[in-house]
């Protein structure tokens, strides 16, 4: 039996297959490839959500229809997941019920656990380590605004979190420089950060966010507390207040830097209204994005390299 091709973070997958996937959401977004076709037409994906989403349910959902296939979604309270039956168990059910599971949850443990006992493809729809998926639209994104990102410069102004692993990965899988700008107290995890150096990726930590930021061709950020960070409100504000991204600070990239952010944004704290909501600002494409680049991530779990589609 051919082992389920799972997408679960930028790390654990070829670049070629990452570019290749890229490239292919691209030409599906352009009307290239799969005009009219229905290549998962008989395929159920279910969607497990123990986080709440907006972008990741409707864009997964549309997604799967679009390409001709079914999505069943299951809430949190609505299933065993965690409460009761095993995490080793409820993959080995669906895999009899499903073609492909995407899951949203907080430990990457689970995540990790279900795609070992799953006999088919899992997708980290995010984890509190990683987000994948937005990362791979954001690349898109980036690429379909100002060209090829190999050999340009990504900035992020904020915390520390799951983005800024991800975007790491991405980084040194599409040869990129990405410089992070946090406080000391949420930097990301040293051991991705070593991870980076040893294959050489261009990763640079920063403690001022003007010196991250200076000449960058993108500027990135992420609310200041993601779900789960509530009771510490107050103390990421005080930490986090010096790397808002507003017009100052966006006048130091480069005069056609463009700004993202993987949303919901929460104005007035990490980001001005008048940057994201400017000229500069892609945050909408990046929105759009995530619905072709996971049609391509789909494809590519379960049909094969879209590269000779």
């Amino acid at each position: 039996m051919t082992a389920p091709r799972h997408f679960l973070d930028l790390d654990r997958l070829p670049a070629q297959t990452l570019r290749g996937i890229i490239d292919f959401a691209a030409a599906v977004k352009r009307g290239e490839k799969l005009t009219g076709e229905r290549p998962l037409a008989g395929q159920t994906l279910a969607m497990i959500f123990e986080k709440p989403s907006t972008r990741t349910r409707v864009s997964f959902e549309v997604a799967m229809h679009q390409l001709g296939g079914d999505a069943v979604v299951l809430e949190s309270a609505g299933t065993h997941l965690g409460r009761g039956e095993t995490v080793a168990d409820t993959a080995r059910a669906l895999s009899r019920y499903v073609d492909v599971i995407m899951l949203r949850t907080n430990g990457a443990d689970k995540l990790h656990e279900l795609a070992h006992h799953a006999s088919v493809p899992v997708i980290n729809g995010l984890t509190d380590v990683s987000h994948p998926c937005q990362v791979m639209a954001d690349v898109m994104t980036f690429e379909e605004q100002r060209g090829p990102i190999a050999g340009r410069t990504v900035a992020w102004s904020g915390d520390g979190n799951n983005m800024v692993v991800s975007w790491m990965h991405a980084a040194v899988q599409f040869g990129f420089d990405f410089r992070i700008a946090t406080p000391a107290s949420l930097r990301p995890p040293p051991a991705v950060v070593d991870w980076a150096a040893e294959r050489g990726g261009r990763v640079s930590l920063f403690d001022r966010a003007e010196e991250a930021v200076a000449g960058a061709d993108c500027v990135a950020t992420d609310t200041w507390v993601s779900m789960g960070d509530e009771q510490t409100v107050a103390t990421r504000h005080n930490l986090l207040a010096a790397y808002r991204v507003d017009e100052t600070l966006m006048a130091l990239a480069k005069p056609d830097a463009i700004f993202m952010h993987c949303l919901p944004a929460y104005r007035g704290e990490e980001v001005s209204e008048a940057v994201i909501d400017g000229p500069r600002s892609v945050v909408w494409d990046e929105a759009e994005n995530r619905l072709h680049a996971q049609k391509a991530i789909l494809y590519w779990c379960l049909v094969g390299e879209p590269d000779n589609a």
